[in-house]
């Protein structure tokens, strides 16, 4: 049996006439005739009455018509949602994203833009720092991520640098200092007080980097805790276990009881890049592409 028996079949059947479905079908009579007789023959049983007014479905025609017009629209669905995932418009997407990443400007503009380009599209978003979203992505695990590059990019991992966000300093609110939050800070002027920071196996580029940096300036910090990520490290500030230097991104969702101030002494660009498999197959990664260069 072929789609095209269930065809010609369901066009007898609504005309009620061989001539008027080949008509309907640009097929001639004889070869609609033949591809009836062997449906009929293959299911082993009549589906129409032949009488000199013509044909009428038998009960099992009426039975099997209905069955097959279900079929047919399950197949023109399917061909449907083939084109609305080959076109980007359906499917699911998984991207990366460093948390304060997220938070204010272009990422967030581009999922919103995304979403209402391709709302059928499942979105799913894993907050992830850099090293974990370059595994995931190895892993297969993700479609692309928003990560902040120190590093060159593995072999195969395809990169768009988007933006670059600097570091500032968080300071407890419950410290003096007797520093101006409207005034740049010198980082050397708190040598001597305790920060948190990363663990160095957590982010090993950006640690290496930092730590550099503030070795420059002839400040080696004195690290009284670690902890694994910035959301993390901005609540030990808020308790006040120590400063920290952290993602100018931060400045988008302010802790209330941290300080943000501008380093006078200290740059560190933190370029915010996008980041995706060069093998990558996945449709709706080229639409938010897309939209991701559209924001």
């Amino acid at each position: 049996m072929e789609l095209r028996h269930l065809r010609y079949f369901v066009a007898v059947a609504e005309h009620q006439s061989v001539r008027l479905a080949s008509e309907r079908l640009h097929i001639t009579q004889p070869a609609v005739s033949r591809q009836i007789q062997d449906l009929e023959q293959e299911l082993g049983l009549p589906l129409f009455e032949r009488s000199s007014r013509g044909l009428k479905l038998t009960a099992a025609g009426a039975s099997y018509l209905r069955e097959v017009r279900k079929a047919m629209a399950a197949l023109d669905d399917a061909a449907e949602g083939a084109r609305r995932v080959a076109a980007g418009l359906l499917g699911r997407l998984r991207l990366g994203c460093v948390e304060n990443a997220g938070w204010d400007g272009l990422v967030p503009q581009a999922f919103s833009r995304f979403q209402a380009e391709a709302p059928e599209v499942a979105l799913e978003l894993s907050v992830l720092n850099t090293p974990q979203q370059l595994g995931a992505l190895a892993e297969g695990a993700l479609d692309g991520g928003f990560i902040y590059q120190y590093e060159p990019l593995p072999e195969g991992v395809a990169g768009i640098p988007l933006l670059e966000h600097d570091v500032v300093l968080a300071l407890p609110r419950c410290w003096d200092t007797g520093h101006d939050e409207h005034l740049p800070v010198a980082l050397s002027s708190l040598a001597d007080r305790p920060f948190v920071t990363l663990p160095r196996e957590a982010y090993p580029g950006y640690y290496d980097r930092l730590i550099g940096a503030c070795q420059q300036q002839g400040v080696h910090l004195k690290v009284a805790q670690e902890a694994g990520t910035e959301t993390a490290i901005l609540s030990l500030v808020c308790a006040g276990i120590g400063a920290a230097i952290v993602n100018s991104a931060n400045l988008g969702r302010p802790p209330a009881q941290a300080r943000f101030f501008r380093l006078r002494d200290l740059s560190l660009p933190m370029p915010l890049t996008f980041v995706s498999r060069r093998d990558a197959v996945n449709p709706a990664l080229t639409r938010f592409l897309t939209a991701l260069q559209g924001v």
